[in-house]
């Protein structure tokens, strides 16, 4: 996470698997590729808050819901992180709205069967059930495609700036996704044999 000031204005700009929260007037940023930014807001209490996340498993089966999968227990735990904060610092969940970004494939990962998602697909499918069973309105969103995005979230009118990134100049994002997939597929390996240890008594 990296804060620095443009013309009075606060910038935070956040990397995978990093949020943030605030009540201030900011723009908060990130560079997404098959990732998901939720920008999230409370328009009563004036708290906003972005996640960047990305979900990680071997393969995501269609058939299987995603939130009840180990990959989607993540991405739950990446939402209830910048909720959790927010409601920290007043805000209300009953008035949260929300605008998703990002699940390009970028990192061209291909299904192995047509029963299975790419990872950009399987994160778009993740935020939509999330936030409908929270009950979160999605107002707009920028969701799929082939390139990345870069997205500025502004705090005080609650406006996303998108641009987006043609797939010939996305070599940066794909290097930092994999090496964070990568990094969350050994997390969860560990975690599931750990899990599978475990005696019950």
């Amino acid at each position: 996470m990296r804060t620095e000031y443009k013309k009075t204005v606060k910038w935070v700009t956040i990397e995978p698997g990093e949020y943030f929260a605030s009540r201030e007037k900011i723009i908060i940023a990130t560079l997404l590729g098959s990732c998901i930014s939720a920008c999230l807001w409370d328009p009563i209490h004036k708290i906003s808050g972005m996640n960047h996340f990305l979900l990680s498993s071997r393969h995501y089966n269609k058939n299987s819901p995603i939130c009840v999968s180990e990959a989607g227990r993540y991405g739950i735990h990446a939402m209830e992180l910048v909720i959790n904060n927010m409601l920290k610092l007043g805000a209300n969940k009953r008035y949260f709205k929300a605008k998703v970004f990002g699940g390009g494939n970028v990192l061209n990962i291909s299904a192995p069967t047509s029963n299975f998602f790419n990872v950009g697909d399987v994160n778009i499918r993740f935020i939509k059930e999330f936030l409908n069973t929270e009950k979160i309105p999605i107002v707009a969103s920028d969701l799929g495609g082939e390139f990345g995005r870069i997205i500025r979230f502004d705090t005080n009118s609650n406006n996303v700036f998108v641009r987006k990134i043609k797939s010939v100049d996305t070599t940066q994002i794909k290097t930092i996704e994999q090496n964070y997939l990568e990094k969350s597929i050994k997390e969860q390996d560990v975690l599931e044999s750990s899990n599978n240890n475990i005696n019950l008594w």
